[in-house]
């Protein structure tokens, strides 16, 4: 439930934010006068962090559909049953059932005014590379937190010390207003009253699919609305596995990316902490739609791998993966600004002529060319992007940049200045005719922000002026367990132990052995 706002003062300590008495409330008349202590403004209109992800059967808090109510004019919810009925609950209690619902959205005066400042850092490409600055913020003592209100940022209290190199920009502002929900009924609009409780009694009608529940609406960090739906680890698998790999996989294929998946939501469920849930529904974190598509191979595999995860020193590992890798796996810093891992590292993959013939490092322009003019022996290439090209110009770039462009004078010029041992690019300079600073990508931004660009796997070709051939391949960052690499190698008869050890060499198998717990 959110916490009232009434005439405490928040003071952000550790992860979270606590309330302190006025000091003038904390003296007796007797006493001596009261020192009045400078207050800190809070970064944010604080809400309850969800529970801890752990046990035998923990649950997850996914968002269905965030920012919603964003301002009084924002698109009504309306919310359906699949079948049956709908029914809601406030913090006054019951408000009655029935099959559907539309609550729209009004600006309700706070009765005291809450002054906001932060330190903001970003914006970032990722909430991996967000978090990471958290993590250097954090080793300083500060309570940084990973904040995603259009893109990812960091927010510390202001006047946090900086972590060297980190350029950040100050905020200021006060909250004097608040949107809320109105549940529209019959006889007029009733406002709601804290977190809204919603339970189906055969499923909510979303986006096309059947959803089971229980759901909730509840405010995030920026003063919007949250669709949160609440269920074990195990069903929300059933709602990943068929949209990440497709329910036609081979078996073993599915059991990797079902383990993959367990691992990855256990791993990240502090990803959304700041505004109350635990994940996304969507690219940000792992595609959760409707769990229907999850057929009876789906299932099977689900239940095969029950509880299993891949462990390092007793932890769920960052299990990350992609579509297909081209030819070659990235480590893990070749795509987030992260420490280097034991299990995600630079190799070849594919079997032993294709290993031999592109040995690593891959950091010279014609042995990426090479890799790219190959395919024999390769793990996946029957993916449709495992080989792709793509033209980039002037105007395209100049639109991808923004304002960042603005001060480069044409003709403009790309260049690769960095690959990483996988040789997939790192940094990628925008640079003018004239004395204006280049703009430099790197690692994730590079597929952020020009985003025709399947993967950061690719060599460049002037095509005259101002326009330039790439070709490149693989689709998506190329670090762990490439899908297409999975499903020929279970094809190929590999099973799933093999696979994940494969892709997360020196991870263990199994399940794990202590309680979960966010990081």
């Amino acid at each position: 439930m959110i916490r009232l706002l009434t005439l405490t003062l928040l003071l952000c300590m550790g992860l979270g934010c606590r309330a302190r008495e006025p000091v003038d409330a904390l003296q007796n008349a007797s006493t001596k006068p009261a020192v009045v202590e400078p207050v800190q403004r809070v970064t944010h209109r604080s809400v309850d962090e969800p529970p801890p992800v752990d046990g035998l059967e923990p649950e997850l808090w996914v968002a269905l559909e965030d920012h919603l109510g964003a301002t009084e004019t924002a698109a009504p919810l309306n919310l359906r049953a699949f079948a049956g009925s709908l029914s809601l609950r406030d913090a006054t209690g019951e408000l009655g059932s029935g099959s559907g619902f539309v609550i729209t959205w009004q600006r309700v005066p706070l009765a005291r005014p809450l002054k906001l400042a932060r330190r903001i850092a970003g914006p970032y490409a990722s909430f991996e590379s967000a978090d990471r600055v958290a993590s250097r913020w954090g080793a300083l003592g500060v309570a940084a937190e990973v904040a995603h209100p259009k893109e990812w940022e960091v927010w510390a209290p202001e006047g946090s010390p900086l972590p060297e190199g980190l350029a950040v920009r100050d905020w200021q502002g006060t909250l004097t207003n608040t949107v809320e929900p109105v549940l529209q009924t019959p006889e007029g609009g009733r406002p709601l009253q804290g977190s809204v409780l919603i339970e189906a009694s055969d499923g909510l009608l979303w986006a096309g699919g059947r959803f089971e529940g229980p759901f909730r609406l509840q405010r995030d960090a920026y003063g919007s609305w949250t669709l949160v739906e609440q269920m074990p680890v195990e069903r929300y698998l059933e709602g990943v596995v068929p949209h990440e790999i497709g329910p036609g996989s081979p078996m073993a294929a599915l059991q990797a990316q079902t383990v993959l998946a367990r691992t990855w939501a256990l791993a990240n469920s502090h990803r959304f902490s700041i505004d109350g849930y635990h994940l996304c529904s969507d690219t940000q974190c792992q595609v959760y739609s409707d769990p229907r598509h999850a057929g009876a191979a789906v299932r099977e595999a689900i239940a095969a791998t029950q509880g299993k995860l891949l462990s390092l020193n007793n932890q769920p590992i960052s299990a990350v993966y992609h579509a297909t890798n081209g030819g070659v796996m990235a480590a893990g810093p070749e795509a987030w600004a992260m420490q280097p891992t034991i299990y995600l590292r630079p190799e070849p993959d594919g079997d032993e002529g294709w290993s031999s013939r592109h040995s690593l490092p891959l950091q010279k322009r014609q042995a990426v060319q090479a890799l790219l003019a190959d395919r024999d022996g390769a793990y996946g290439q029957r993916h449709p992007r495992f080989r792709w090209t793509r033209t980039l110009s002037a105007p395209a770039l100049r639109q991808a940049l923004g304002a960042a462009a603005d001060p480069l004078i044409s003709p403009l010029r790309l260049k690769v200045l960095e690959r990483g041992a996988s040789g997939r690019v790192l940094a990628l300079q925008i640079s003018g005719n004239g004395a204006a600073a280049p703009v430099t990508l790197k690692l994730d931004a590079i597929r952020r922000t020009l985003r025709t660009l399947p993967s950061t796997l690719f060599v460049l070709e002037p095509q005259g002026i101002e326009s330039w051939l790439v070709q490149g391949g693989g689709f998506g960052h190329g670090a762990g367990l490439s899908q297409a690499g999975a499903i020929d190698l279970a094809l190929r008869g590999w099973p799933v132990e093999r696979i994940l050890s494969h892709y997360y060499p020196g991870t263990v198998y199994g399940p794990h052995s202590t309680p979960m717990h966010s990081p």
